[in-house]
């Protein structure tokens, strides 16, 4: 079959293709993100191919209209609402031989797109941040940005997240795992039940493998457990069961420098209105106050930067990450996760927190992707 070629770019400048949206429920919170790096990254010094993938899995093209993929009024984007053709798809390199990406369309040949040098992964949740796209990358020899494969894929898993940290001497709460078998039978059900009677009330009930806070349940009342186990497995087979804590919610950013990883300035989560934790309508439709910086003393501020560095180091992770902590009423500190593809929305506090640590929104942007292309592909 031949493919219609398109004539060759005159530009030396590297051609990055952005690719979001995907089949996870964190789907139009990656639509907002891919929005927000559009509207940052560079043109000068950067070719732009924007491709997202519908709630089915398609890969389409995209225009490159960053206002239409914000959340306006409370309304959610969508791939499909801003994709350019409702037939064909995006189809990308199968091999380290060639980088070219091709869009192909029924009853017609395939159409080369030009070459991508690199690509800026920006999918939130499975099928794009657990490391099943970092795969693909892999065996398509393309340089991406952010987390490998593995780093990805345990950083998704909030039980494997735990583990690697407990192993390294970070501080993890109390859980427990709700595996998909066991509450599928009267005998498993009654071992869950009385797993999480140990560990106290409240306690929150989550996806094990999903982020932007969907599907959470607080719960302070045995009596509301299986219907917050349900709604949790309705975006995830596999739940976390984890005892709350009291304390404050503090974020920090690492970002990977030539010389290593380094830690930002923290961020301190504060939840207002109604809300009684920080979930997704508080995160993004209500946007529950961020303070940067967080107000930390000294030795604080020491502690929360060395261990947001140690658990980067811990899991393996490559380019970004944000961890996100409880500094307890005791003093001590404990991280509940490690995102390796945090939000770039424009509330999002992972690029806020490096603007408050001297590096702009476009110059983070620009820092991920030259690290990128550096960086080769396979065993490293």
């Amino acid at each position: 079959m031949s493919i219609e070629q398109t004539p060759p770019n005159p530009s030396a400048k590297p051609r990055v293709a952005l690719v979001f949206g995907g089949r996870s429920s964190e789907h139009a919170i990656s639509v907002t993100t891919a929005g927000s790096v559009l509207r940052a990254i560079d043109r000068e010094k950067y070719d732009v191919l924007p491709i997202g993938i519908t709630h089915e899995g398609r890969w389409a093209l995209v225009g490159d209209d960053p206002a239409r993929m914000a959340i306006t009024d409370g309304r959610l984007p969508d791939v499909a609402q801003v994709a350019e053709a409702v037939d064909g798809q995006v189809v990308l390199p199968v091999s380290p031989d060639s980088r070219e990406v091709v869009w192909s369309e029924p009853g017609a040949a395939p159409k080369a797109l030009g070459e991508v040098d690199v690509v800026f992964p920006l999918l939130h949740g499975p099928w794009g941040e657990d490391g099943t796209l970092q795969g693909l990358l892999e065996l398509s020899g393309v340089p991406y940005v952010g987390n490998g494969v593995l780093s990805s894929a345990v950083g998704m898993d909030k039980e494997f997240t735990k583990r690697i940290l407990a192993s390294h001497g970070l501080g993890v709460g109390s859980y427990t795992i709700v595996r998909p078998r066991e509450w599928e039978s009267e005998a498993g059900r009654a071992a869950v039940r009385e797993r999480v009677g140990q560990l106290g009330l409240p306690l929150f009930v989550k996806p094990c493998r999903a982020g932007s806070s969907i599907g959470i349940t607080k719960v302070k009342d045995l009596a509301e457990l299986d219907a917050a186990i349900e709604e949790a497995r309705r975006h995830d087979p596999k739940l976390i069961i984890e005892a709350g804590v009291s304390g404050r919610e503090i974020e920090c950013g690492v970002l990977e420098f030539e010389d290593g990883p380094r830690a930002s300035v923290p961020a301190e989560v504060l939840v207002g209105g109604d809300y009684e934790f920080y979930d997704f309508e508080a995160k993004y439709i209500d946007s529950s106050e961020v303070r940067i910086p967080a107000e930390l003393a000294g030795a604080e501020l020491a502690e929360i930067r060395r261990q947001a560095v140690a658990a980067f180091e811990a899991l393996g992770c490559e380019g970004l990450a944000r961890v996100d902590f409880f500094l307890l009423d005791d003093g001590s500190w404990m991280i509940n996760e490690v995102n390796t593809m945090p939000g770039f929305t424009p509330i999002s506090a992972y690029p806020k927190m490096w603007e408050a640590s001297g590096l702009s929104y476009p110059e983070l942007i620009d820092r991920l992707l030259q690290a990128a292309l550096r960086r080769s592909t396979g065993l490293r």
